[in-house]
Protein backbone atom coordinates (compact mmCIF):
# COMPACT_ATOMS: atom_id res chain seq x y z
CA UNK A 1 0.00 0.00 0.00
CA UNK A 2 1.33 3.43 -0.98
CA UNK A 3 1.41 5.86 1.94
CA UNK A 4 1.79 9.62 1.64
CA UNK A 5 2.07 12.17 4.42
CA UNK A 6 0.75 15.68 3.98
CA UNK A 7 2.99 17.58 6.40
CA UNK A 8 0.95 20.15 8.28
CA UNK A 9 1.21 21.96 11.61
CA UNK A 10 -0.50 21.69 14.95
CA UNK A 11 -2.88 23.18 15.67
CA UNK A 12 -4.01 23.38 12.06
CA UNK A 13 -4.43 26.94 10.91
CA UNK A 14 -6.97 28.76 8.79
CA UNK A 15 -7.61 27.17 5.38
CA UNK A 16 -5.83 23.87 6.07
CA UNK A 17 -8.99 22.31 4.58
CA UNK A 18 -7.54 23.33 1.21
CA UNK A 19 -5.56 20.08 1.39
CA UNK A 20 -8.61 17.82 1.64
CA UNK A 21 -9.90 17.58 -1.97
CA UNK A 22 -6.62 16.25 -3.35
CA UNK A 23 -6.25 13.86 -0.40
CA UNK A 24 -9.70 12.43 -1.11
CA UNK A 25 -8.86 11.88 -4.79
CA UNK A 26 -5.60 10.14 -3.89
CA UNK A 27 -7.48 7.92 -1.47
CA UNK A 28 -9.87 6.98 -4.27
CA UNK A 29 -6.81 6.02 -6.33
CA UNK A 30 -5.68 3.63 -3.60
CA UNK A 31 -3.07 5.93 -2.05
CA UNK A 32 -3.35 6.45 1.68
CA UNK A 33 -2.88 10.08 2.76
CA UNK A 34 -2.19 10.95 6.38
CA UNK A 35 -2.09 14.47 7.79
CA UNK A 36 0.87 14.72 10.16
CA UNK A 37 2.39 17.72 11.93
CA UNK A 38 5.93 18.16 10.64
CA UNK A 39 7.29 18.40 14.20
CA UNK A 40 5.49 15.33 15.55
CA UNK A 41 8.29 13.50 17.42
CA UNK A 42 6.54 10.13 17.21
CA UNK A 43 6.24 9.96 13.42
CA UNK A 44 8.37 7.51 11.45
CA UNK A 45 8.80 9.48 8.24
CA UNK A 46 10.64 6.59 6.62
CA UNK A 47 7.34 4.72 6.64
CA UNK A 48 5.94 7.00 3.93
CA UNK A 49 6.60 6.73 0.23
CA UNK A 50 6.45 10.52 -0.06
CA UNK A 51 6.15 13.38 2.40
CA UNK A 52 4.55 16.44 0.83
CA UNK A 53 4.80 19.76 2.64
CA UNK A 54 1.36 21.33 2.58
CA UNK A 55 0.01 23.46 5.43
CA UNK A 56 3.13 23.66 7.62
CA UNK A 57 2.41 27.35 8.14
CA UNK A 58 4.34 27.69 11.39
CA UNK A 59 7.67 26.81 9.80
CA UNK A 60 9.08 30.34 9.54
CA UNK A 61 8.89 30.91 13.31
CA UNK A 62 11.08 27.82 13.83
CA UNK A 63 13.06 27.85 10.62
CA UNK A 64 16.16 26.08 11.93
CA UNK A 65 14.12 23.19 13.33
CA UNK A 66 12.08 22.99 10.13
CA UNK A 67 15.10 22.86 7.85
CA UNK A 68 16.68 20.18 10.05
CA UNK A 69 13.45 18.21 9.69
CA UNK A 70 13.57 18.49 5.89
CA UNK A 71 17.09 17.09 5.92
CA UNK A 72 15.94 14.27 8.19
CA UNK A 73 13.15 13.27 5.81
CA UNK A 74 15.60 13.51 2.92
CA UNK A 75 15.57 14.27 -0.81
CA UNK A 76 14.27 10.87 -1.91
CA UNK A 77 11.10 11.25 0.11
CA UNK A 78 10.36 14.95 0.66
CA UNK A 79 8.62 17.19 -1.86
CA UNK A 80 9.56 19.73 -2.60
CA UNK A 81 13.13 18.62 -1.95
CA UNK A 82 15.08 19.79 1.11
CA UNK A 83 17.49 21.71 -1.14
CA UNK A 84 14.69 23.60 -2.88
CA UNK A 85 12.97 24.34 0.43
CA UNK A 86 16.16 25.67 2.03
CA UNK A 87 16.78 27.94 -0.95
CA UNK A 88 13.19 29.17 -1.00
CA UNK A 89 13.09 29.86 2.75
CA UNK A 90 15.13 33.05 2.33
CA UNK A 91 13.75 35.67 -0.04
CA UNK A 92 17.26 36.62 -1.06
CA UNK A 93 16.69 33.97 -3.72
CA UNK A 94 15.17 36.86 -5.70
CA UNK A 95 18.68 38.15 -6.34
CA UNK A 96 19.61 34.80 -7.87
CA UNK A 97 16.51 34.87 -10.08
CA UNK A 98 17.45 38.40 -11.11
CA UNK A 99 20.93 37.17 -12.00
CA UNK A 100 19.31 34.45 -14.07
CA UNK A 101 17.58 37.04 -16.23
CA UNK A 102 14.14 36.87 -14.60
CA UNK A 103 12.43 40.20 -13.77
CA UNK A 104 12.23 41.16 -10.09
CA UNK A 105 11.63 44.54 -8.42
CA UNK A 106 14.66 46.52 -7.24
CA UNK A 107 15.49 45.19 -3.78
CA UNK A 108 17.59 46.59 -0.95
CA UNK A 109 18.67 44.52 2.06
CA UNK A 110 19.08 45.86 5.57
CA UNK A 111 21.12 43.66 7.91
CA UNK A 112 20.63 43.82 11.68
CA UNK A 113 22.42 46.96 12.80
CA UNK A 114 23.23 47.82 9.20
CA UNK A 115 22.92 51.13 7.43
CA UNK A 116 19.37 52.09 6.58
CA UNK A 117 19.05 53.20 2.94
CA UNK A 118 17.38 56.44 2.00
CA UNK A 119 13.66 55.72 1.93
CA UNK A 120 11.52 57.67 -0.50
CA UNK A 121 8.33 57.20 -2.44
CA UNK A 122 6.11 54.28 -1.50
CA UNK A 123 7.80 51.03 -0.50
CA UNK A 124 7.33 47.67 1.19
CA UNK A 125 9.41 46.25 4.03
CA UNK A 126 9.38 42.60 5.04
CA UNK A 127 11.75 40.02 6.56
CA UNK A 128 13.61 37.78 4.14
CA UNK A 129 12.43 34.69 6.05
CA UNK A 130 8.83 35.70 6.66
CA UNK A 131 5.67 33.90 5.58
CA UNK A 132 1.99 34.79 5.56
CA UNK A 133 2.82 38.51 5.26
CA UNK A 134 4.24 38.46 8.80
CA UNK A 135 5.90 41.78 9.70
CA UNK A 136 5.15 43.15 6.25
CA UNK A 137 4.39 46.84 5.91
CA UNK A 138 3.64 49.39 3.23
CA UNK A 139 5.04 52.85 3.85
CA UNK A 140 5.56 56.24 2.25
CA UNK A 141 7.22 59.56 2.97
CA UNK A 142 4.56 60.41 5.55
CA UNK A 143 5.06 57.12 7.42
CA UNK A 144 8.87 56.96 7.48
CA UNK A 145 8.91 56.81 11.29
CA UNK A 146 6.79 53.64 11.26
CA UNK A 147 9.06 52.16 8.58
CA UNK A 148 12.15 52.82 10.68
CA UNK A 149 10.43 51.26 13.66
CA UNK A 150 9.77 48.07 11.71
CA UNK A 151 13.38 47.93 10.53
CA UNK A 152 14.50 48.38 14.13
CA UNK A 153 12.22 45.58 15.36
CA UNK A 154 13.45 43.19 12.68
CA UNK A 155 17.06 44.05 13.49
CA UNK A 156 16.50 43.42 17.19
CA UNK A 157 15.25 39.95 16.28
CA UNK A 158 18.39 39.43 14.17
CA UNK A 159 16.36 39.33 10.97
CA UNK A 160 17.45 40.71 7.63
CA UNK A 161 14.89 43.06 6.08
CA UNK A 162 14.20 43.65 2.43
CA UNK A 163 12.94 46.92 0.99
CA UNK A 164 11.17 47.05 -2.37
CA UNK A 165 9.21 49.75 -4.16
CA UNK A 166 5.45 49.40 -3.83
CA UNK A 167 4.17 48.77 -7.34
CA UNK A 168 1.10 51.01 -7.83
CA UNK A 169 -0.28 48.69 -10.51
CA UNK A 170 -1.19 46.25 -7.76
CA UNK A 171 -4.03 48.57 -6.78
CA UNK A 172 -5.55 48.06 -10.22
CA UNK A 173 -4.56 44.54 -11.24
CA UNK A 174 -3.76 42.93 -7.91
CA UNK A 175 -1.25 40.08 -7.92
CA UNK A 176 -1.39 37.15 -10.30
CA UNK A 177 -0.41 33.77 -8.90
CA UNK A 178 0.22 31.07 -11.49
CA UNK A 179 0.01 27.57 -10.00
CA UNK A 180 2.06 24.79 -11.57
CA UNK A 181 2.13 21.08 -10.78
CA UNK A 182 5.07 19.09 -12.09
CA UNK A 183 6.11 22.10 -14.16
CA UNK A 184 2.76 22.38 -15.94
CA UNK A 185 0.48 25.38 -15.52
CA UNK A 186 -2.73 24.27 -13.81
CA UNK A 187 -4.58 27.56 -13.22
CA UNK A 188 -4.10 31.16 -12.14
CA UNK A 189 -5.33 33.22 -9.21
CA UNK A 190 -5.88 36.91 -8.69
CA UNK A 191 -5.11 38.35 -5.25
CA UNK A 192 -6.35 41.84 -4.49
CA UNK A 193 -4.14 44.41 -2.79
CA UNK A 194 -4.36 44.10 0.99
CA UNK A 195 -1.48 46.00 2.60
CA UNK A 196 -2.80 49.05 4.47
CA UNK A 197 -0.87 52.24 3.63
CA UNK A 198 1.47 53.60 6.27
CA UNK A 199 1.57 50.57 8.56
CA UNK A 200 2.30 46.90 9.08
CA UNK A 201 -0.39 44.45 8.00
CA UNK A 202 -2.41 43.33 11.08
CA UNK A 203 -1.84 39.69 11.97
CA UNK A 204 -3.80 37.01 13.83
CA UNK A 205 -2.69 34.96 16.82
CA UNK A 206 -0.64 32.74 14.49
CA UNK A 207 1.32 35.66 13.05
CA UNK A 208 -0.45 35.47 9.68
CA UNK A 209 -1.87 38.61 8.09
CA UNK A 210 -5.56 38.83 8.96
CA UNK A 211 -6.40 39.59 5.32
CA UNK A 212 -5.24 36.09 4.36
CA UNK A 213 -8.51 34.76 5.73
CA UNK A 214 -10.74 37.13 3.74
CA UNK A 215 -13.10 35.24 1.46
CA UNK A 216 -12.71 37.79 -1.32
CA UNK A 217 -8.91 37.97 -1.18
CA UNK A 218 -8.27 35.45 -3.96
CA UNK A 219 -10.26 34.45 -7.02
CA UNK A 220 -9.71 32.35 -10.13
CA UNK A 221 -8.54 34.33 -13.15
CA UNK A 222 -7.30 33.87 -16.70
CA UNK A 223 -3.61 34.66 -16.77
CA UNK A 224 -2.18 36.70 -19.62
CA UNK A 225 0.23 34.91 -21.89
CA UNK A 226 3.11 37.03 -20.57
CA UNK A 227 2.27 35.86 -17.05
CA UNK A 228 2.11 32.21 -18.10
CA UNK A 229 5.42 32.58 -19.93
CA UNK A 230 7.10 34.08 -16.87
CA UNK A 231 5.80 31.32 -14.61
CA UNK A 232 7.03 28.61 -16.97
CA UNK A 233 10.44 30.26 -17.38
CA UNK A 234 10.76 30.58 -13.61
CA UNK A 235 10.07 26.93 -12.79
CA UNK A 236 12.26 25.83 -15.70
CA UNK A 237 15.11 27.91 -14.25
CA UNK A 238 14.52 26.33 -10.82
CA UNK A 239 14.45 22.83 -12.31
CA UNK A 240 17.76 23.50 -14.06
CA UNK A 241 19.23 25.01 -10.89
CA UNK A 242 18.37 22.00 -8.70
CA UNK A 243 18.18 19.18 -11.22
CA UNK A 244 14.58 18.48 -10.25
CA UNK A 245 11.24 19.94 -11.27
CA UNK A 246 9.26 21.11 -8.24
CA UNK A 247 6.15 19.03 -7.58
CA UNK A 248 4.26 22.25 -6.90
CA UNK A 249 4.98 25.94 -7.34
CA UNK A 250 3.01 29.13 -7.03
CA UNK A 251 4.62 31.97 -8.92
CA UNK A 252 3.39 35.36 -7.66
CA UNK A 253 3.78 38.38 -9.91
CA UNK A 254 2.49 41.89 -10.63
CA UNK A 255 1.75 43.27 -14.07
CA UNK A 256 3.60 46.58 -14.44
CA UNK A 257 2.64 49.65 -16.42
CA UNK A 258 4.83 48.45 -19.28
CA UNK A 259 2.58 45.43 -19.68
CA UNK A 260 5.30 43.06 -18.46
CA UNK A 261 5.00 41.12 -15.19
CA UNK A 262 7.64 41.12 -12.47
CA UNK A 263 8.17 38.41 -9.86
CA UNK A 264 7.13 39.15 -6.30
CA UNK A 265 7.71 35.71 -4.82
CA UNK A 266 8.04 32.09 -5.83
CA UNK A 267 6.26 29.86 -3.30
CA UNK A 268 7.83 26.40 -3.14
CA UNK A 269 7.41 25.43 0.52
CA UNK A 270 3.82 25.52 1.74
CA UNK A 271 1.76 27.76 -0.54
CA UNK A 272 -1.98 27.78 -0.20
CA UNK A 273 -3.10 26.38 -3.56
CA UNK A 274 -6.74 27.52 -3.24
CA UNK A 275 -7.98 24.18 -4.53
CA UNK A 276 -11.50 25.09 -3.46
CA UNK A 277 -11.55 28.13 -5.73
CA UNK A 278 -10.23 25.93 -8.56
CA UNK A 279 -12.91 23.26 -8.11
CA UNK A 280 -15.13 24.45 -10.98
CA UNK A 281 -12.40 24.46 -13.65
CA UNK A 282 -12.51 22.05 -16.57
CA UNK A 283 -9.69 20.22 -14.80
CA UNK A 284 -10.31 20.95 -11.12
CA UNK A 285 -7.25 22.07 -9.19
CA UNK A 286 -7.42 19.11 -6.80
CA UNK A 287 -7.52 16.71 -9.73
CA UNK A 288 -4.47 18.33 -11.33
CA UNK A 289 -2.55 18.22 -8.05
CA UNK A 290 -3.49 14.59 -7.35
CA UNK A 291 -2.41 13.62 -10.89
CA UNK A 292 0.97 15.29 -10.34
CA UNK A 293 1.44 13.41 -7.07
CA UNK A 294 0.61 10.10 -8.77
CA UNK A 295 3.06 10.89 -11.59
CA UNK A 296 5.70 11.72 -8.97
CA UNK A 297 5.27 8.26 -7.49
CA UNK A 298 6.08 6.78 -10.88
Amino acid sequence: MTRIAFATCFPRQVMWEDDLPAAELLDEAGITVEFVAWDDPDTDWAGFDRVIVRSAWDYSSRLGDFLSWTDQVGPDRLRNSPEIIRWNSDKRYLAELDGGGLPVPPTLLVAPGGRVPELSGEFVIKPVTGAGARDTGRFGNDSAVAALELLKELGERDEVAMVQPYLPEIEINGETAVVLFGGRVAYALRKRAFLPPGSVAPTDENGVAEAMGDEDLVSITDARQTEVDLAEKTVAWIAARFGQMPLFARVDMVLTGSGQPVLIEVELIEPCLYLGQAAALETPGAEAFAAAVIAELG
